[in-house]
C-alpha cells in the first residue's frame, strides 16, 4: 500500500520532534548577572596600595598580584593579603586568579580579622572562604564553601562545589539539587591557566561562577552560625610552598532592599 513506505520516516520525523521537545525543557545553565554599573576596581596592576600583607610573600609582578611561599619564605600559618576597604555586607566580587597545584588557596569574604593571641602572624582573617585549587577532581576543586579558622561556626566544607544546599537551624545541611557534576567541572575549570570567578552574596544566600557557570547556590539559615559582613582576603596557605596570582579585582556593594538577581 503506498502510505507504508511513508511511516519510517514518520515515526523517526516524530521522534525527532519529541526529542527537540524534551531538549527545549531542559533548565537553562545559570550565567552570571550583567556585570554592576557600580563596580570598583580593588587593585590598580601597579603596587598593593589599598591591601594589607605579608611583604615578604605578597608583591606585583607584570601587573598581577602574586603570592608565593618557599622553603626559604614558608608562611607561620595561614596568611592573607587583606583588603583595606572597609568591612562588606552584600555584594558581587569578580576576579581572575591562577595557582599551581602544590597547595591550595582561598578568597575570604564576611570574614574577621583576626588580632588576639591566637593568631599565628598579623594577617590571620576566619570566616567564610571560596577555595581555590588548580584541581578538576571532586570534591578538592575550586568553588566550594570553606569555613576559614572556624569564624562561621566550625563546619569547615560548608557546601560543595557543585551543590545547592541550604544550612537549618535545626537538622544542619540539606542538599536540595546539582548544579555541575564531575565530568562538566573538568570541561571548564581551566588547569595552570587563568579562572574567572564570580562570587554574589545576598542576605544569607551566597552563589559562587567558575567561568561563567553557576557552580554553587547555598543559603545559610543558621542565626548563629550564619555571617552577614567582613572583610575580603587573598589567602596563602601554611605548608607546603605554593604560589597563586590574581587580577581584574573588581567590587560591587548591593545596596540593602535591592531585589535579588537571579
Amino acid at each position: 500500500m503506498p502510505s507504508r513506505p511513508f511511516l519510517p520516516f514518520a515515526a523517526s520525523f516524530f521522534g525527532l520532534l519529541v526529542g527537540a521537545n524534551l531538549w527545549a525543557e531542559q533548565p537553562p545553565v545559570a550565567s552570571p548577572p550583567p556585570v554592576p554599573a557600580t563596580m570598583q576596581q580593588l587593585f590598580n596592576g601597579k603596587d598593593l596600595a589599598g591591601w594589607d600583607g605579608d611583604p615578604r610573600l605578597w608583591s606585583v609582578r607584570d601587573g598581577v598580584i602574586h603570592g608565593e611561599t618557599t622553603q626559604e619564605n614558608p608562611a607561620n600559618g595561614n596568611t592573607f593579603l587583606i583588603w583595606k576597604g572597609g568591612e562588606v555586607g552584600d555584594f558581587e566580587l569578580r576576579l581572575s586568579f591562577r595557582c599551581n597545584a602544590a597547595n591550595n588557596s582561598g578568597i575570604q569574604y564576611r570574614s574577621k580579622r583576626i588580632t588576639d593571641a591566637t593568631a599565628k602572624n598579623a594577617w590571620v582573617v576566619r570566616g567564610y572562604q571560596h577555595e581555590l585549587r588548580n584541581e578538576m577532581t571532586f570534591p578538592n576543586v575550586s568553588g566550594f564553601i570553606y569555613d576559614e579558622g572556624g569564624g562561621a561556626g566550625g563546619r569547615q566544607r560548608i557546601c560543595q562545589a557543585g551543590e545547592q544546599a541550604v544550612w537549618k537551624a535545626e537538622g544542619g545541611k540539606q542538599v536540595t539539587g546539582t548544579l555541575i557534576g564531575q565530568e562538566d567541572f573538568a570541561r571548564i575549570m581551566k588547569i595552570d591557566d587563568w579562572n574567572e570567578v564570580v562570587i554574589r552574596a545576598e542576605g544569607n544566600r551566597i552563589r559562587h561562577w567558575l567561568n561563567g557557570r553557576l557552580i554553587l547556590d547555598f543559603t545559610d539559615e543558621d542565626p548563629a552560625k550564619a555571617l552577614r559582613e567582613g572583610v575580603l582576603a587573598l589567602q596563602l596557605h601554611a605548608g607546603k610552598p605554593m604560589w597563586v596570582e590574581f587580577r581584574d579585582l573588581r567590587l560591587a556593594r548591593i545596596a540593602a532592599g535591592e531585589p535579588v538577581k537571579n
